[in-house]
This record gives C-alpha cells, structure tokens and sequence, in this order.
C-alpha cells in the first residue's frame, strides 16, 4: 500500500512517501486506525536534515521486512518536529523523562489516544524489529501493565509542565544567570559544557546585553574567546561563511554538518554585537560572511528556507571534507601546502577515512593570496555533489533572521540586508497570515496547514517591531500589534506565563508550555522580547506589564540554570536597560544620527527614524527639528532628555 505522505507540505515527509512502510501523516484519522485495529501507534519523529533519521530510514524504513513488520503490528505516524514542535515537545518530554535523554530520531510507541508507554530514539535494525514485536507482543498480552505505564508517563509529562513559582526578573537574577555562565565557562576553548558542543547563541546575546550593564571585563571575555573559537573552527565554513548545528567535540574541530536557519540568525546578531559593542576583525568579518550565507544559500525567493542537510548523497559532510591530494589538485603543489598549513588539512585528517574539516586558526599574513585560494576553493567545491535542502519555510526562524538582518543592514548601513528583511517580511504577512492567524510552515509560496505556536507569534512580532524600526513604516507594528492581541487572547496561561499552542489547538496527552530556551528561543523568551519591543514602540504599559508577568515564570531557573535560559535573559537586560527609546526627526534613513543610534544602543533600545509625525509611527509624533536640522530625541521608560543634533551628543545620552 502506498503511504500517505506524498502530499506532504514537508520535504522531511516527503523523503519517506516512497517508503515500504504504510506512513500516516499525524492526524486524528491515524489515531482513529489504531482504535479500529486495536494495535499501537508508532509516532516516529525527526527533521530533513538529521543524520541519523536518515540512517534510521536506510536501515529500517526503506527495508521491506522491517516494513511488513511495522504495518502488520503498529500504526506507523511520520512527524516533522520542525512542522509540529507541539507534537515534538511532548513526546519529547517523554522520551526524557522514560531514558534520562533525547535526540532525533525518536521513536515512541503509544496507544491509541496517544498515551505514549516506550519511548527511545535510534534503533539499529536488528535491535527494532526485536522492539516492533516486544511492543506488540506487550499490547496484546500484558495490557494492563502497558496502559498503567501510559498512565505514569502522562502524568510525569505534565508534571514535567507544570511552571515553578513566579519571581520577577530583578538585577539579582540577572547577575546570578550570568554567574551560572562562568562556572561552567570551558576557558581553553569556549563555549560551555563539554562535547557535544553547540553556538550558545542566546547565552552570548544575554552575556553582550549584561555587559553593557555591569561592565563586567570577564563576561565580554566569555564571548569573545566563544566567538573567536567557533569562527576559526570546523563548525564554521571557512570557504562559504555559516556555522554547522554543533561540534560532535569540544574543540569545535569536526562538526555535524548540517546548517540551520536558526542558528545563523542567531549568531549573526552576536557577531553583529560583539563587533558594535567591542570591536574587532574577526567578528565583522564573520557578520558579513554570514549575512552572504543567509542571502545567497538560505533564501529562496519567498523565505529563508530551514536547513542545508547534514548528508550528501547518504554520506555525512562529504561535500565539505578534504583530503591533502585534493587540496593540492586543486592549488597545484606550491599553493596546496601553503593552504593544508593554513586550514591544518593533514594525512592523519581530523574526521574520517583520512579527511580533515578546513579551520582557520589564525589570519593569514597574505589576505589577498588567502582570498584567491578561498575562491578556488570554493569553486571546487561547489562542483562536487551538495547536500539536500529542507525548502520549508518556518515562521519563526524566518523571524529570527528578519531581525538578525535588520540589525545587520542598519549597524553596517547595508540597505540590501534591509530590502531583504522587508521582502521576506512581506512574504510573511501576505502567506503565514491567514484570517489573522499564523501558519507554521510554507513552502513553494504556499502555507502549510499545521498552525502557529508561541515562538511563531513572538519571533514574527518581534521581526515586525525590527522592520517597522527600519523603515518608519507605521504597516508593520500595526500587525506586530495584531499578532501580540492573538497570543495574549489564545496562549495566556490565566495562572501565569504563556502555553506554547493555543487555547482552540490540537489537544495532546498534555498542552506543552515549555520556559527554558532550547535550539532557538522559548514560546515565552520569543513573545516576551516581541511585547518589550512593541511596548518601547508604542509607550503601551499593559504590554510592557505582560512582559514582565512572562518572565516572572523563569526568573528561579534563569537564576540557577542561566544556560538554559539565555534569550529569556537577554528581554530581563533590555527591561532592566529601559529599554531606550530612541526617536531621530529625519528625511534621510542613512543619517549620520540614525547609524550612531544603532551603533551605540544600549540593551534592547528601539531607533526609529523618519521626518517628524510620520503617521503610524507613535515615537515620532510631536518630535521636530531643532535649529532646522536633524534631531535626536533619547528616551527611557517613557521619560525624555533634551533632543540633540550633535552626533557626540548623541553617543553621550546613549552611553
């Protein structure tokens, strides 16, 4: 029987619609089978660009015994995670709560209400058709003891979901979070913790923003040790610019290469910061190297897309590798050995069957000559076979990279960046916004059908704040404003804080409302920092209010556990800042003014420029020229100093 999956809006449903096994896209219809069945459901979850998804495939689901097996005695349900980060969360959930861990792919089996009772990640064959019959085998013999153990797990799942007491998020937890950072600060390399080793966005935005604050020498030294290693390592592509998910060591030498949308927005804006904030070569060259990757790699026209996959033609990272006689096939003998000196490319090889991932660990002497062999490079690279792309098209990644580039385009004036922003932005609003509504995903220029959850709103709000910011275009925070009504209206917790899925979604085991940021930022760090921009923008107090409310439910895991809630802190620095509110009365968007305001804002400041009562742009009304010239007007929490027109006037009231 052909599987169901061919329709997919998915490209990661859709890597499996030729499978053997009888694929059912998650829906009630799928549960509603197992009923009639009286058979359990396998709900097996990963993401287009997973490594070891595809293995699993490989061995298991492209293997027509393992098939029948699976259709004879299961349900089988294929979800994207990165489609249905609800169905994910809660299986998640579960999956760590029963093994102690978690990852991709997982493999949960429940019953035919969704009540998972085993739950795992990657089965080599052998050890999953034994699983596959042990489950079965279980249901239809031990069913009492299989449903008891649903019972537990549910109950541990919202246990799990249940939010510690609120606090509000003072000076005191901010200092301890960023404490929290220190200790477990790897000095040699950076970053924290030991392999496997992932860009620590959020924790380094949280870490630039309490800088600026406390002044706190040590802190900016954590970022910029993290930074500069990352840059020069493995996990960052030293011909093409982008970061990989991780590094599968401590040294950022060998990465899992897979690249993420949500990654490089991130790290774009810590570079772009740690440049501004700073200074220092290696962080602007990085920022632009990834804006070129976002722009050149990553978008497709509409959006950005998700992810360039960690495979090529089934083989991890071969499109990347290098072995010495390919460097020298390429650059010839002389120029080879000068660059398997520079990018440590040697026989032993830092990865597998004698290959090295290319690092850079210093600058070269000769840019010019480094700049030619790059190109060269590069070229032949780009001729041997490339990795797969997840073309879908995430509202809340896409939000993320929306701000990242409006940071970008309006710190270095690159009006390009910000032309791409806006068009992407625009994209947004015309196809994830239906009957005022978000969508998840979208692909091909059409919106997918799963529904938008917390992050969506905030990341996309919150990209609305950045371009209306950059344009002066009153369209854009009138819809961040809408987008805002919808996730206080369907997602508030009456308790406290915010679900991550709306009060009229799916109904699963248990309604996720997860407080800590993980890969990218909570539901509740993402529309926090949305409803801090939009109450800066429009002096609206009730927003700033809900805000505050927000991250009152992570302050006691912010204080102890800073690792996990770096965004989410980084929002607690831009209320603690002001945040500043930063008005420049003028007709040329590139004045000197406007570019000093972004360069020198403090933590989460807002900068909207304009000529004076621009309409829809509330922090320009009433402002006007002093003198007949341009005019900078520096406000925080709502209070206003005299305007300025001097630029060193204005880089004092910032500082």
């Amino acid at each position: 029987m052909a599987n169901r999956l061919a329709g997919a809006t998915s490209p990661y449903l859709q890597q499996h619609k030729d499978n053997p096994v009888d694929w059912w896209q998650w829906s009630p219809e799928a549960f509603e089978e197992a009923r009639r069945r009286d058979v359990p459901v396998l709900i097996s979850v990963g993401y287009a660009a997973c490594h070891w998804c595809h293995v699993m495939a490989h061995e298991s689901f492209e293997h027509e015994g393992v098939a029948a097996l699976v259709n004879e005695l299961t349900v089988p349900v294929k979800v994207d995670r990165e489609e249905r980060p609800d169905v994910d969360a809660v299986y998640m959930t579960a999956t760590q709560t029963m093994t102690g861990q978690g990852g991709w792919p997982m493999t949960v089996f429940a019953t035919p209400d969704g009540e998972p009772f085993f739950c795992g990640t990657y089965f080599p064959r052998d050890a999953f058709q034994r699983l596959v019959t042990a489950v079965s085998d279980a249901w239809r013999n031990q069913r009492d003891a299989v449903l008891k153990q649903s019972a537990a797990v549910v109950g541990a799942i919202r246990q799990v979901a249940e939010k510690p007491p609120a606090n509000p998020m003072h000076e005191g937890v901010l200092d301890a979070a960023a404490r929290s950072l220190v200790k477990v600060f790897d000095k040699e390399h950076g970053g924290f913790g030991g392999a496997p080793k992932f860009p620590p966005h959020m924790n380094l935005l949280f870490l630039l923003r309490h800088y600026q604050r406390t002044h706190d020498d040590e802190v900016l030294d954590i970022v910029r040790l993290t930074c500069e290693r990352m840059a020069r390592g493995g996990m960052y592509d030293q011909l093409a610019g982008g970061f990989a998910r991780y590094a599968v060591d401590g040294t950022w030498t060998v990465p899992h290469f897979e690249k993420m949308l949500y990654d490089n927005a991130l790290l774009l804006r810590v570079y772009v910061h740690l440049d501004r904030i700073a200074g220092g070569g290696t962080a602007r060259r990085v920022a632009g190297e990834v804006a070129d990757f976002l722009r050149r790699e990553m978008h497709d026209g509409h959006g950005f897309i998700s992810a360039l996959d960690a495979d090529t033609d089934g083989v991890e990272g071969l499109t990347y590798v290098w072995t010495p006689a390919q460097v020298d096939e390429v650059l010839g003998e002389i120029d080879g050995a000068w660059a398997r000196y520079l990018l440590e490319v040697t026989a032993q090889g830092t990865f597998e069957h004698g290959a090295s991932v290319l690092q850079l660990p210093e600058d070269p002497l000769n840019v010019q000559r480094w700049l030619d062999i790059r190109r060269r490079l590069k070229e032949a690279r780009d001729r041997r076979p490339q990795p797969g792309r997840d073309g879908k098209i995430v509202a809340a990644w896409n939000g993320l990279a929306i701000t990242a580039l409006i940071e970008f385009g309006q710190v270095y004036g690159d009006p390009q960046a910000v032309r791409l922003a806006v068009d992407t932005a625009r994209y947004l609003a015309g196809t994830h916004i239906v009957d005022g509504r978000l969508r998840r995903v979208s692909r091909d220029g059409v919106a997918g059908a799963p529904a938008g959850v917390l992050e969506d709103y905030g990341a996309v709000a919150e990209a609305f704040c950045a371009v209306h910011q950059a344009t002066g275009d009153g369209e854009w925070l009138t819809l961040a404003g809408q987008l805002l009504d919808v996730a206080l209206a369907r997602f508030a917790d009456p308790a406290g804080g915010f679900f991550d899925t709306a009060d009229d979604a799916e109904r699963l085991v248990s309604r996720p409302a997860d407080v800590t940021d993980n890969a990218t930022p909570s539901g509740l760090s993402a529309i926090a920092a949305a409803l801090v921009a939009y109450s800066a923008l429009t002096a609206d107090t009730a927003r700033r209010e809900a805000a505050e409310q927000a991250l009152a439910t992570v302050a006691m895991v912010a204080a102890t556990h800073g690792r996990f809630t770096g965004y989410a802190c980084a929002v607690g620095e831009a209320l603690l800042s002001g945040p500043y509110e930063i008005a420049i009365a003028t007709e040329d968007p590139a004045d000197p003014l406007v570019t000093a305001a972004w360069w020198h804002a403090p933590p989460g400041a807002v900068v909207v420029a304009g000529p004076p009562g621009a309409p829809g742009v509330p922090l320009l009304e009433g402002r006007v020229y002093r003198d007949g010239r341009p005019t900078a007007y520096i406000c925080r929490n709502f209070v206003c100093d005299a305007p300025v027109t001097a630029l060193e006037d204005l880089v004092a009231g910032l500082g």
